[in-house]
């Protein structure tokens, strides 16, 4: 199977972007994922795809966590944590009860750790949701290689 166009194909699906940020030794930790999504409401579970040659595998393990749900002014916060970081850090770090957040997310999710599933190069972590805000604006998305946003208004097709 040819995987640059495995991800391709995948990157057909439109995301949200988040980022996904723990406590570390050294202070606080962040990466950009859009491999992110709902498990459970009983109890509330949310997973997050790491893949385990990142820095922030080694972070998340058996580590609380906290989802960043970017809105869509956050582009320069997504590339950040995505590896393409600013001179100047385009965010400011908030302490959660349980991780640290990202200011002016669209919403966050805290989570402590649940469960962790061997996902072939990544690492599937679940998380307990502990707490959430969810503000309002319009959200940071990708397809296909691109940002965009995703307003709450109703586009009719």
């Amino acid at each position: 199977m040819d995987v640059k166009e495995f991800r391709n194909c995948m990157g057909k699906f439109a995301t949200g972007v988040t980022v996904v940020t723990c406590k570390t030794e050294n202070g606080s930790h962040g990466l950009t994922a859009n491999s992110f999504t709902s498990v459970s409401l009983d109890p509330p579970l949310v997973l997050v795809s790491v893949d385990r040659k990142t820095k922030a595998f080694e972070h998340m393990k058996n580590n609380a966590f906290t989802v960043n749900i970017l809105n869509a002014s956050q582009e320069d916060v997504a590339m950040h944590f995505a590896g393409r970081p600013k001179e100047v850090a385009p965010f400011n770090w908030i302490q959660g009860e349980h991780a640290p957040r990202l200011k002016e997310s669209l919403a966050y999710i805290e989570c402590k750790p649940w469960q962790e599933y061997d996902g072939g190069d990544h690492v599937l972590f679940v998380g307990e949701v502990q707490n959430f805000v969810n503000n309002e604006g319009d959200a940071l998305t990708y397809f296909a290689g691109k940002f965009g946003k995703l307003t709450n208004e109703v586009v009719k097709v």
